[in-house]
């Protein structure tokens, strides 16, 4: 195995899970994904993109399509049914790392319906029956931490679902998922719920930032503010070094450390949309920069095989905090609100997952009549 190679065992070693941002029948069947397993991987995560990929980009689903839709399925069902096929079996392959982690790793995600992203009570409901359907402990129900996303994570915790509060892009929806989490696991406590098992991360959304804020920078130096150009590519990586401070606050206080004696886990900051969206940045920027202890980097398929080749690890998270301050304070003085940036960063992002969904679902509806008509 090359230098470059164990660095992505090195991540482990340092304290940081390396999950894989990706799924489709074949990375399964094919025996790749167990190898990415033996390379150091220890978890994966999907969302409606990443299945809209796998399921309109082969015809490794016809079977499991026409079975279902034969046994009176809509469209809806059959997609779910062959989400759950996959994850089961993901989860499966998983089991061992769950298991020699005593339950803090090994896990794969499975994202409610994006279109329940502003409805608490749809999302509790469909959290809880899609995990009963799963029926594997070491899968995470993904919810979107919209303002009606924060109660539904902390009921789901409370009934002991295992939860992944996904499209975190402010400090302020990370504060607002902690206490959920907390919340949460306290209630479970007071029912006389075990509290030991159940797992969560909080997956805070990086390079979208940095394009984001790019975006505005360059408009505002055409406009003969050159001196901007020096913020370009700070703002995702200060917005997540301070997230991890505010992580370290929480999880090192008197109140978690109730939950710590009664045996929960941290809820682990969890760096999500971590490949560079801009070819002058290197293709490792957001994997380099925020590596630390109790913290996961979910790295789709082009950044986990480019950190193998030539990323390096060290413990970075927590260089330059102070740097990380000052840079999000100087974005503000020149008139780029980052509350409104991360804004509207939640609300694209959830109508890109309901896009993506309901584009699978049309393609699938499609397909699965031509597999009727023809067999």
């Amino acid at each position: 195995m090359s230098e470059n190679t164990r660095s992505l065992h090195e991540l482990g070693r340092l304290g940081q899970s390396v999950w894989y941002d990706n799924i489709s029948r074949d990375l399964i069947a094919s025996g790749e994904l167990g190898k990415l397993i033996d390379l150091g991987v220890t978890g994966l995560t999907s969302n409606p993109s990443i299945f809209e990929k796998a399921v309109s980009g082969s015809a490794d689903y016809d079977d499991s399509m026409l079975r279902f839709s034969r046994e009176g399925m809509d469209v809806d069902g059959v997609f779910e049914s062959m989400a759950v096929e996959d994850i089961r079996s993901v989860a499966d392959l998983l089991k061992p790392i769950y298991e020699r982690t005593d339950g803090a790793d090994g896990y794969a995600s499975l994202e409610v319906n994006p279109h329940l992203a502003a409805d608490t009570d749809g999302t509790v409901a469909d959290g809880l029956r899609i995990f009963k359907t799963l029926n594997r402990p070491n899968v995470m129900i993904k919810v979107p931490a919209t303002p009606e996303g924060m109660p539904a994570i902390a009921r789901l915790l409370e009934a002991g679902v295992n939860v992944n509060a996904t499209l975190i892009f402010s400090l302020d929806a990370y504060d607002q998922v902690s206490e959920a989490y907390l919340s949460g696991l306290e209630a479970r406590r007071r029912a006389g719920g075990d509290v030991s098992r159940v797992a969560s991360v909080a997956s805070f959304f990086v390079s979208r930032v940095d394009s984001a804020v790019d975006g505005l920078i360059d408009a505002r130096t055409g406009e003969g503010n050159s001196e901007l150009a020096d913020l370009k590519g700070k703002a995702a990586i200060a917005n997540a070094r301070l997230a991890y401070q505010a992580f370290k606050v929480v999880y090192r206080g008197d109140r978690f450390a109730e939950l710590r004696a009664a045996g929960a886990m941290v809820q682990r900051p969890l760096w999500a949309s971590t490949s560079t969206k801009d070819p002058a940045y290197s293709d490792v920027m957001y994997v380099e920069t925020l590596i630390g202890r109790d913290t996961v980097n979910t790295l789709p398929d082009a950044t986990l095989r480019a950190f193998v080749d030539h990323g390096s690890a060290s413990e970075t998270l927590e260089a330059g905090v102070d740097a990380a301050r000052q840079s999000l304070a100087s974005l503000e003085s020149v008139g780029i609100d980052m509350d409104a940036v991360t804004s509207k960063l939640l609300t694209d992002g959830v109508k890109a997952f309901a896009d993506a969904y309901d584009q699978l679902v049309a393609k699938l509806d499609v397909k699965r009549h031509q597999l009727i008509a023809a067999n």
